[in-house]
């Protein structure tokens, strides 16, 4: 388990004179290793719940051991930690949507933060802050709509999904603690997650259109989206909802075009057709043919300045620095 940190990472603020603990679940995965990282490099302590048996060798990390699924979590793990992140959850696209996998999805989500309170309930500490990760799958597919933190949810499976995520996560508020809950879009990280598989066919030549290639795609670097848990930490008057994405939403098709141009490909461009991405996909096309134009004006209000808010900004910083 590696968490390293460049000089890159340190924009946010100055480095704490008064170090603080935070208490991460979901912290080995994709955001939260560069997110662990860059709170290590500002002088913060973490404390880290993981599934397995392991020895941290960061003396700013202390690993502590749970399972969401059988109820168990350690409960030291709370002692001395001021605030929260929550970023535990299933991947939602790395299998078919069986209802087995439809429950392991949510209660991965919503237990997982419940185990927390129970504990930070029974101990009545200074924890003061959870921040939590969501989604804006909240939305659902609305074509051309600009989507805002008061529009209301869809119907379908992602949307109740994070519905019920982030009324797990409000059950702080009782508990008397600051709840953000950050609604992210599709992160785009040289080291992992969609784009890893649009560029796939690219480099072989081939520029795959998913569907009509009209649907929005609302994302975020994945150092803009670890720049803003740290700003919501840090900010103490934010609360409440906020949508995590760059201000510059594309198209599927315009997506495919501009990590063709980054990669200095001229692959030859085709759709597939809508039709046999649900014939594979079943319920989980909606993760390709869903579209989701989301407004990031709100975080802007709030004083979060973007590294990266165009797509070619974005993807040039990713393939300058990959492998």
């Amino acid at each position: 388990m590696s968490y390293s940190i460049s000089s890159k990472n340190t924009r946010i603020g100055d480095t704490n004179t008064m170090i603080k603990t935070i208490l991460i679940s979901g912290g080995t995965g994709l955001v939260g290793k560069q997110l662990v990282a860059l709170l290590l490099s500002k002088g913060y302590k973490i404390h880290l719940l993981i599934r397995g048996r392991k020895k941290s060798d960061n003396p700013g990390i202390n690993l502590f051991k749970w399972d969401v699924y059988k109820g168990l979590i350690d409960p030291e793990c709370i002692s001395g930690v001021d605030a929260v992140i929550h970023l535990a959850g299933e991947n939602i696209g790395s299998k078919r949507w069986t209802d087995e996998r439809k429950a392991q999805l949510l209660e991965s989500r919503t237990e997982s933060i419940r185990l927390i309170y129970k504990l930070i309930r029974e101990n009545k500490n200074q924890v003061g802050h959870v921040i939590s990760s969501s989604a804006v799958g909240f939305y659902g597919s609305r074509g051309n709509e600009i989507l805002i933190e008061e529009s209301l949810p869809a119907k379908d499976f992602l949307a109740e999904t994070c519905i019920e995520w982030e009324n797990a996560v409000d059950e702080g508020i009782k508990l008397g603690l600051r709840v953000v809950k950050l609604r992210s879009g599709i992160i785009l990280a040289a080291e992992g997650g969609l784009l890893r598989q649009m560029e796939k066919p690219i480099k072989l030549g081939l520029g795959v259109i998913l569907g009509s290639g009209n649907q929005w795609i609302s994302w975020i670097h994945i150092q803009d989206a670890i720049d803003l848990f740290v700003f919501a930490l840090e900010n103490e008057e934010m609360k409440g909802i906020y949508n995590i994405t760059a201000p510059s939403p594309l198209t599927n098709g315009r997506l495919t075009m501009a990590i063709a141009t980054a990669l200095k490909k001229s692959p030859l461009y085709f759709h597939l057709p809508a039709r046999v991405i649900k014939l594979v996909l079943g319920e989980m096309s909606i993760l390709a043919l869903g579209s989701t134009r989301v407004s990031s004006s709100k975080v802007i209000w709030a004083g979060f300045n973007f590294r990266y808010p165009d797509i070619e900004s974005a993807l040039n910083e990713i393939y300058s620095t990959a492998d």
